[in-house]
């Protein structure tokens, strides 16, 4: 008998509010010198829409923050994994923001937004700790990751593990990537098993590239001039974060098969950061060819993007409850498959899960 982590029980929130592409068609757009983009909004979308793959995206209604999504998709894990909340022992909440109004773009993180999850959840176990990390995209990978490893240790038995984002808050409507962003949450509970066959999580990789790539992305001032006043937001070196991507999250990944011991063929899912669809591809095609397999399998990735837009910490556990929950088409995932998580995001993290049902 081994102990094993599994995830047991999984849950999401989207939010309500769809804004397609159109929305952003009486935009005005700025380069990052501030110089007006000549383009017409038309061309802008249409070039954004090939490139990302977003149609469409979500965002949160007025009166909700990211405590409150994390919450919803809390509740639901809990109930998926049919836990009493009480024998948590970790709470881990991955954000980047915080709680953001939607008229005051202040982040607000006294009391914490595990604290506040936790109080929403009521429960009362004070040796249920709940923390907060920041680790950009990859944060609820890296809940996962952490889970395991008290889990392994012997310290918890229920972890649950969180990503909640309201990046419709903290977005410049005059910066083109404001497109990509989206709000949404995902959930999972982490469970301690014991188990005689080679289930659960397998192995990891995690990295973090600080000397020369730690503000690829970073907050500023608007693109836009005359934008006086002293409100920062969400900005990214869109091609030095691509470039990065490709060179560095398939090592990564490779990484971590490795360690496993299994072998790229036996793998029937990848749930990657939904970040770029022609990015997610071309990682993930690199990632085959570092086998020496020149094309990847046509089922192996999928995609969320195209209808939720880019949910930051949000987007891997949303995707992988939809395809468990059937509602993501032409995949499924089943007892005993071998699947991987992989990420990429501010700081720049990345890191990567090998799973088995």
């Amino acid at each position: 008998m081994r102990v094993t982590s599994k995830i047991t029980g999984v849950g999401s929130y989207i939010p309500t509010e769809v804004v397609e592409n159109d929305a952003f068609l009486g935009h005005e757009f700025y380069e990052s010198n501030g110089q007006k983009i000549d383009s017409d909004n038309e061309e802008i979308i249409r070039k954004f829409q090939s490139i990302t793959g977003i149609d469409s995206r979500r965002y949160a209604r007025d009166e909700y923050h990211t405590s409150e999504l994390g919450t919803f998709a809390a509740e639901k894990a809990i109930e998926d994994a049919g836990i009493d909340p009480e024998t948590l022992d970790q709470i881990i909440v991955a954000h980047n923001f915080g709680d953001v109004s939607k008229t005051n773009q202040q982040s607000d993180i006294l009391p914490s937004i595990s604290a506040r999850i936790k109080h929403n959840l009521k429960i009362k176990n004070n040796s249920c700790v709940a923390y907060d990390i920041l680790f950009g995209c990859p944060g609820w990978i890296q809940g996962v990751i952490q889970a395991d490893s008290y889990i392994k240790s012997g310290m918890a038995d229920n972890v649950l593990v969180i990503g909640t984002e309201t990046l419709s808050r903290v977005i410049d409507p005059h910066d083109r990537d404001s497109m990509i962003y989206s709000d949404g949450a995902g959930a999972s509970i982490v469970s301690r098993k014991k188990t005689d066959d080679r289930t659960g999580i397998l192995s990891f990789s995690a990295e973090s590239y600080t000397f020369e790539e730690a503000f690829y992305l970073h907050y500023g001032k608007s693109y836009k001039p005359e934008k006086v006043d002293n409100t920062l937001y969400v900005k990214m070196l869109g091609r030095k974060i691509y470039e990065f991507s490709l060179n560095r999250v398939p090592l990564a990944m490779k990484a971590c098969l490795d360690r496993s011991g299994e072998n790229i063929n036996d793998v029937k899912k990848i749930f990657i950061h939904q970040a770029n669809e022609k990015m997610d591809e071309a990682i993930v095609q690199r990632f085959y060819k570092l086998y020496g397999i020149r094309r990847m399998p046509a089922d192996i990735m999928p995609m969320s993007i195209h209808y939720l837009g880019n949910s930051s910490v949000a987007t891997v556990p949303t995707l992988y409850d939809l395809v468990l929950k059937g509602v993501c088409k032409g995949h499924n995932v089943s007892e005993g498959d071998l699947i991987m998580f992989a990420s990429v995001g501010s700081g720049m993290n990345i890191n990567a899960i090998a799973y088995r049902v």
